[in-house]
């Protein structure tokens, strides 16, 4: 299976040779149906010949154009904290990619550790879920995630997040590139929340902007960032970041974005000896922690540092003999967060 760097590496043209030629073009063909199914859809929803369903209480959707991480979890966190700090009762609605029967997604375990007191209910019927949270669970405000492409539930907010890496996915639908609908879809944004912001100076980033303005002209703008916070292991341990920078660390990750993680190594100034990369959602088995204890073992390093989706499946304090941690992210806002908090406030006005 390709790897998601070799991947948009591909898609991206810097892999170049006839090979990559034959791939691009192979792949082109196959972009063509994909991209006139997604269309298609939605335009049943826009005309609309399929249903959208009101739950009864605010909905909050937080969603991607493109395929890959874009830092949807810790915006998910951020806004559960604002709108409990409001004293708003909220539960968080997925469908639960990823988890195994019976069991628990990435997202689920992340979500439990960051809002222990925040309800994370998972269905493919995200309309049912919604449903039980209000009726069950008394909440006053759900926010979906993962859900831009979801549309059978009406929203008073539809958020998506680009990743300033990149944010127009290539300029192609999977497969060819990494969007998951035609660059039209940005039109039914309310805000647009460019993450990963930090990595872009100024000038590119007033750039994408303005592009983001001529498809969505009403969509409110924000920058954001993914600010570092802490060390923490599977046992509860916690340690400062300064912690990396005390001797070389192996790497690892299984996100659909690996470079924003590599970023984020960069970021906190950490010496990596060696960097693997597994599929995104990757269920990590016995042979795979197995071959990650004699992959650290050959290496002089001092720790080994994965992502939160990472720990929170492997579930161990070391690997390889060293010290297994990862790192809490949270949202930081660069610019907009006044605009954005102010249609935050006005939802619940109007609700």
């Amino acid at each position: 299976m390709i790897s998601p760097s070799a991947f948009r590496d591909l898609v991206s043209g810097r892999r170049r040779g006839m090979a990559a030629a034959l791939c691009r073009f192979v792949l082109r063909l196959a972009e063509i149906p994909y991209t006139w199914a997604v269309v298609w859809r939605n335009r049943r929803y826009d005309c609309g010949r399929a249903e959208v369903h009101r739950v009864g209480v605010p909905v909050i959707s937080v969603g991607n154009l493109t395929l890959g991480g874009t830092g949807k979890t810790p915006l998910v966190a951020w806004l559960a904290r604002w709108f409990r700090a409001q004293g708003v009762r909220v539960s968080v609605v997925s469908r639960g990619y990823g988890a195994e029967a019976g069991g628990c997604s990435d997202e689920a375990r992340e979500f439990a550790l960051q809002l222990p007191d925040v309800p994370h209910l998972r269905s493919p019927d995200r309309v049912a879920a919604a449903q039980v949270a209000i009726e069950e669970l008394q909440t006053q405000l759900i926010l979906l995630d993962d859900a831009f492409q979801h549309r059978r539930i009406a929203r008073d907010l539809d958020i998506v997040l680009l990743d300033a890496l990149a944010p127009f996915g290539f300029e192609h639908v999977f497969p060819r590139g990494t969007l998951r609908e035609p660059l039209c879809g940005l039109r039914r944004a309310d805000a647009v929340l460019l993450s990963r912001a930090d990595v872009l100076p100024p000038a590119d980033r007033e750039a994408i902007r303005r592009r983001v303005a001529e498809i969505a002209p009403n969509a409110l703008w924000a920058e954001v960032r993914h600010a570092s916070q802490e060390l923490f292991s599977a046992d509860g341990e916690r340690r400062p970041l300064d912690l990396l920078q005390q001797g070389r660390v192996a790497a690892f990750c299984g996100l659909g974005n690996p470079d924003g993680f590599r970023h984020t190594l960069e970021v906190c100034r950490c010496q990596v000896a060696d960097f693997r990369e597994y599929p995104d959602h990757h269920p990590y088995s016995r042979a795979d922690i197995e071959e990650l204890d004699r992959w650290v073992g050959g290496l002089n390093v001092t720790a080994v540092v994965c992502s939160q989706k990472d720990l929170v499946k492997i579930g161990l304090p070391r690997l390889g003999g060293k010290s297994l941690w990862a790192l809490r992210i949270a949202i930081e806002f660069l610019a907009g967060q006044k605009c954005f908090e102010e249609r935050l406030t006005q939802i619940l006005t109007d609700s």
